[in-house]
């Protein structure tokens, strides 16, 4: 974390140097006896926390901090305890009443650590959701066609070749149905005989031994009939 330090007392901000060189991840970039050096480095530099004195001549802690259009994490050193409310107040990571100890000094830091993290995580980008996919590309004789799912209505099985039924169309293609299959949308198509896979939505009927697709009635295989049934037309596979 990228921090700088504010305290009219030289000696307290000796303090908080040698603490902040202990915690690894806290990484002290500037100290400032005058407030308004501080702020105005705040205003031109990135700043991840802020160790600030409430009791400071010419402006408080308190106003520095409320004065930021853009305030880093804060944790708020002082003297004296009844300002710990008001300093709460502004969203203060912790609170450190002067003189601290190093076990208190790294347990702010690592409240502090922690609320980075989380604003980082929060202020991320959102990936855009990856494209819908909803074609393939078929290898015919020294041709690449696209293919888009919906316009398939079966494929037919011979072998190693497959033919790819589509709406005033049909192309051959050599491949398995192992093959196909894993390039099929899941749930959109459903094998109804060792020979045939349908696109759901293009069935119109299901009879016990054939289902109608379009113009053509194609068989049903007696170890698919169960499995058609129980999906039926558009249901997931």
């Amino acid at each position: 974390m990228r921090a700088i330090a504010i305290d009219d007392e030289p000696v307290a901000l000796e303090v908080v140097r040698a603490l902040a060189a202990k915690v690894p991840f806290v990484a002290l970039q500037a100290t400032f006896t005058d407030a308004f050096q501080g702020l105005a480095y705040l205003q031109q530099e990135p700043v991840d926390l802020l160790f600030v004195d409430i009791n400071m001549p010419d402006i408080s802690g308190l106003e520095l901090v409320g004065s930021l259009p853009q305030k880093p994490l804060v944790i708020f050193t002082t003297a004296y305890a009844e300002h710990a409310v008001s300093g709460f107040e502004l969203d203060a990571v912790d609170y450190l009443l002067k003189p601290f100890s190093l076990a208190r000094f790294v347990k702010a830091c690592n409240k502090a650590h922690e609320l980075l993290q989380l604003r980082r995580q929060s202020s991320a980008p959102v990936p855009p959701p990856a494209p819908v996919v909803d074609y393939l590309f078929l290898k015919t004789g020294y041709e690449q066609v696209k293919v888009r799912f919906d316009d398939i209505l079966y494929l037919e099985a011979a072998g190693n070749y497959i033919t790819f039924v589509l709406t005033g169309q049909r192309l051959l293609t050599r491949m398995t149905f192992h093959e196909v299959q894993e390039l099929l949308p899941r749930g959109q198509f459903i094998r109804i005989h060792r020979s045939y896979i349908v696109a759901r939505h293009r069935i119109d009927r299901i009879e016990r031994h054939q289902v109608r697709v379009g113009a053509a009635n194609l068989p049903v295989g007696a170890s698919y009939l169960a499995d058609l049934q129980l999906a039926g037309p558009g249901a997931a596979e």
